[in-house]
């Protein structure tokens, strides 16, 4: 049994232990929700090895779980709280909606002066139409660029997610080469066409030769918001090419949109999309979305125009479009942003923690970095081991798979050892800033990746 043991690093991991020791709530929370829910999980994101933490509380940027421990949190809602949690403007829109009624199955004057408050910061949003969330607003951006343009086909980049339908699950983590993954129909895989991330003669190329692309989507940063990063150089690009084919472009600003400036990646590159899809921070941290642009497209939703232009409108029921309290928090949270400084103090603070993690790595001599741009972070590995100081990464230098690249153990011990330490990253090993993350939050976060490195150095992880 003892040689089983020290075969197995998982069993025989000292982080593994303290992790395990520091959370039983958690671990006996986990063992109930694997009785009821696939890996006892609601969101592939949070599948870690053994169990991920069960959280009780937040506020501002921090999170304790049900055992107590208290956390810095940089997975930021899967990048919905820019605000940090319960910012108590948002919470207080949401609690005065509340008390008024949850869904009235009506029209409401909050869901005008949530579109007025997109409208406000994002200037190619001349019509909105709210969704539930962001597979739901890329899912219906899709279906209005094949009715307008009458063509079948989606141009898309390796790596960029853009939800979870049928659409868009070929070629986000796996299936690169465009074969439907399961459940999926192949007629629905075939109609992607798949691209490398920033391959603008590829994109020249595919659109000249099918003449079936209806449009181009992307994430205006690349994939895993700028994991592996695209150039503005490249986004005016494809603005030139799919206005000279005819084709239209989406971007996908579930996550870049009010983060990469207040009126999303779109106004901070000077490029204006034909529609856009936004989530997470649209609703303040709550359920709803939006896919925007312009008004002749999305008169294609529109009865009258329809009826007037002899077609057949596409149809978009849903019970929660433009919930009452999800457009309270909304119009609370779109405005702060629009009127304070919060989403350049949160690039500021996001570019003290990458140079402190650095900083760190340098000091223990571990040749990976930490880069990213705006609000962002995102530990690179260096699965290739190349010369590599922390400082001085380029992400440009390296490939889509080396940047996506990373050891499944290693990542997991990585997380387990920051949590341990008092620190919650996402499952990439980088996540989100927030407008309430302070310099003491920095410090500790740098002093927590120090340690998380000493130990992962302690079982022989790292040299």
């Amino acid at each position: 049994m003892t040689d089983t043991v020290l075969e197995n690093p998982r069993l025989n991991s000292g982080i593994v232990a303290a992790y395990r020791a520091k959370t039983p709530g958690s671990a006996d929370l986990a063992a109930q929700a694997r009785e009821l829910l696939p890996s006892g999980i609601a969101h592939d994101a949070r599948n870690v090895d053994p169990y991920g933490t069960y959280i009780a509380r937040a506020f501002g940027p921090h999170k304790w779980d049900v055992d107590g421990n208290k956390y810095v949190d940089y997975f930021g809602g899967h990048g919905a709280l820019i605000l940090g949690h319960s910012n108590p403007t948002v919470t207080g829109a949401a609690e005065a909606a509340m008390a008024e009624g949850t869904q009235f199955g009506s029209s409401h004057p909050r869901e005008i002066g949530w579109a007025k408050a997109i409208q406000r910061l994002v200037p190619s949003a001349e019509r909105v139409r709210f969704t539930s969330s962001g597979t739901e607003a890329t899912l219906m951006a899709v279906r209005l660029a094949r009715a307008f343009t009458g063509r079948q086909a989606i141009l898309r980049f390796k790596g960029h997610f853009h939800g979870w339908h049928d659409q868009m699950t070929s070629g986000y983590s796996n299936h690169f080469d465009g074969t439907p993954t399961p459940g999926v129909l192949n007629d629905v895989a075939r109609q992607s066409v798949l691209v490398a991330p920033g391959d603008l003669a590829g994109v020249g190329a595919a659109l000249a030769t099918n003449p079936d692309i209806a449009a181009v989507i992307l994430e205006p940063t690349g994939s895993s918001f700028g994991q592996v990063p695209v150039t503005p150089e490249f986004l005016h690009g494809l603005r030139r090419l799919t206005t000279l084919h005819g084709v239209l472009l989406i971007l996908d600003e579930v996550v870049t949109g009010f983060r990469v400036s207040p009126g999303g990646a779109q106004v901070a590159f000077g490029i204006h999309p034909d529609l856009s899809s936004f989530a997470k921070i649209v609703a303040g941290g709550l359920p709803g979305a939006a896919v925007v642009g312009r008004k002749d497209i999305l008169d294609y939703l529109d009865f009258q125009v329809s009826a007037a232009a002899g077609r057949e409108k596409i149809g978009h029921p849903g019970t929660f479009n433009a919930n009452p309290v999800s457009a309270a928090a909304g119009i609370a949270c779109l405005t702060i942003l629009a009127e304070t400084d919060a989403v350049a103090k949160v690039a500021a603070t996001a570019a003290d923690l990458r140079t402190g993690l650095n900083d760190a790595l340098t000091k223990a001599g571990v040749a990976w970095s930490v880069y990213g741009t705006s609000s962002g972070f995102h530990l690179f590995m260096n699965p290739d081991n190349r010369a590599v100081t922390p400082h001085g990464f380029d992400p440009a230098t390296a490939g889509f798979d080396e940047l996506k690249n990373q050891d499944a153990r290693l990542n997991n011990r990585m997380r387990l050892a920051m949590l341990v330490n008092g620190v919650d990253l996402n499952p990439r090993l980088g996540g989100f800033a927030s407008a309430t993350h302070t310099a003491a939050d920095v410090a500790e976060t740098v002093a927590a990746f120090s340690e998380a490195l000493a130990m992962l150095k302690a079982e022989g992880e790292l040299s």
